[in-house]
């Protein structure tokens, strides 16, 4: 690595010498990657060999150095060695050589997942695996390499984890059905889809594009690699760790075959990693369907199928990634923010607004503008400008909530009516009032000593603005 530096990024020597620093990693950036975040697929009909070809592409010196860049703008939490990733780079100049001789050799062995769990949103918990930086730049790169492989030849009707697509075109496409008349939907709920996969039959797909057995060796030991739980390993016997660089690529293997099964079968339908929606022009039909999705899956595939949760639903009580669907006046189709992604997004305020949190006001609507802009950055897809009017209007008044209690005792609080101008007798009146935080601020007079302008003068981005910017670059 030190050489490399010396000799001027010699790109022509092997990989053996490693990432190196950060000229290296700017130069051998991939703009596109950059903006999708997803590993993108070579221009032209280009593809890394199959065989022994393959090993070399993985660890090729332009695909390390876009993993490294991926797995640093990601950040993460550390694994179980507890090496951060902005660690990974100074590690990487010291000790690459003896990892690749090892990943050459068949000797690496990948470390253990550390387990981690968050809470549903619909309640529950669900588990993620995290594993060390060093393996989620081996596994970014393995991915790197084999999506221009796979990706081609996945189904146009799949949309997550995939180059060029998104959950929006997800969205779209699931509301085309519905206007041509596919009004019903079946949603098939895997469960615990990611903890299930069966490794045999997960490497069966993968060995049907890809012969060379190192890479072969190297994905499996992933899969078998294990689960750290409070300092105890635990041995993997199935499934694939959420939260791995691989795992959706290999999510997206798993299911082809559904997607092809569906297909055959003249299905109408939108998958979204383990998120499957199949439209069709009856309940009786839609009942249909389920039966035998169900079937294939269970037993073509070994996973298992959550009946409680699979439904069969009309289109406008079925929600898609976090949005749902109605029907106006004029018959025309139109999407909407889900209900659970609106209490979701109000839990959120609450949490950034809360009153009790002694935090100054600059900070807070710095936080909740980072949120805005985010929520808004998604779910401005939605045709329902009312929803986020509606948003602003609460918002405010939880930050009008949180500038009454700033002011505590009456005489500051006279003293900053006063200032943003309301007369003296009312400001007198107003500040000595016993009326509660939330009922205050959702009154006419704190309206007016704190109105619209004056949080846009303070600097609060509002659902509002964001979503008409958003709309209006569409």
């Amino acid at each position: 690595m030190d050489q490399l530096d010396d000799d001027g990024d010699d790109r022509s020597q092997p990989m053996e010498d490693g990432p190196v620093g950060e000229r290296d990693a700017v130069n051998s950036a991939d703009p596109s990657t950059e903006r999708s975040h997803r590993p993108a697929p070579p221009k032209g009909d280009a593809q890394p060999a199959r065989s022994a070809e393959l090993w070399e592409t993985v660890f090729s010196r332009d695909n390390v150095l876009r993993a490294l860049q991926r797995v640093e703008s990601n950040r993460g939490a550390p694994g179980v060695d507890e090496m951060s990733v902005s660690e990974l780079r100074p590690w990487l100049r010291v000790h690459w050589k003896e990892i690749r001789r090892a990943l050459d050799a068949g000797t690496y062995r990948p470390s253990p997942v550390r387990r981690v769990t968050i809470p549903k949103p619909d309640g529950g918990e669900r588990e993620l695996g995290v594993p060390t930086a060093l393996d989620r730049l081996i596994q970014q790169a393995i991915a790197q390499a084999l999506t221009p492989i796979f990706d081609p030849a996945f189904s146009p009707h799949s949309y997550g984890f995939r180059p060029g697509r998104s959950a929006h075109q997800a969205v779209r496409a699931a509301r085309a059905f519905v206007v041509e008349g596919y009004t019903w939907v079946v949603d098939v709920d895997l469960e615990r889809f990611f903890d299930r996969v069966q490794h045999d039959v997960l490497m069966a797909r993968v060995a049907r594009k890809v012969d060379d057995p190192r890479v072969l060796r190297l994905i499996r030991r992933y899969l078998d690699a294990g689960v750290m739980v409070s300092g105890v390993k635990h041995a993997s016997v199935e499934g694939t760790p959420q939260g791995s660089p691989l795992s959706p690529l290999l999510a997206n293997i798993m299911l082809d075959d559904l997607d092809r099964e569906l297909e055959r079968r003249g299905h109408r339908f939108v998958r979204y990693a383990d998120d499957v929606r199949v439209h069709v022009q009856s309940e009786r039909a839609g009942q249909r369907v389920l039966t035998g999705i169900t079937e294939f899956l269970q037993g073509r595939l070994k996973l298992r199928v959550n009946n409680a949760k699979s439904s069969v639903r009309h289109a406008v009580q079925a929600m898609v990634l976090g949005f749902g669907f109605y029907i106006r006046r004029t018959g025309e189709v139109a999407i909407r923010v889900a209900p659970k992604a609106l209490r979701r997004m109000r839990e959120r305020v609450r949490a950034l607004t809360g009153r009790n949190w002694r935090i100054a006001m600059p900070e807070r609507i710095g936080l909740v503008n980072q949120f805005v802009s985010g929520w808004c950055g998604y779910f401005a897809l939605a045709e329902t400008p009312s929803t986020f009017r509606d948003a602003d209007g609460w918002l405010r008044r939880r930050l009008r909530q949180v500038r009454w209690k700033e002011w505590k005792r009456p005489r500051a609080r006279i003293r900053n009516l006063l200032a943003l101008g309301i007369p003296r007798q009312k400001a007198y009146e107003w500040g000595n009032s016993s009326v509660g935080h939330w009922r205050m601020a959702g009154s006419p007079p704190l309206a007016r000593a704190l109105p619209d302008a004056y949080w846009v003068h303070v600097g609060l981005t509002s659902f509002s603005w964001r979503y008409r910017r958003l709309r209006s670059a569409w």
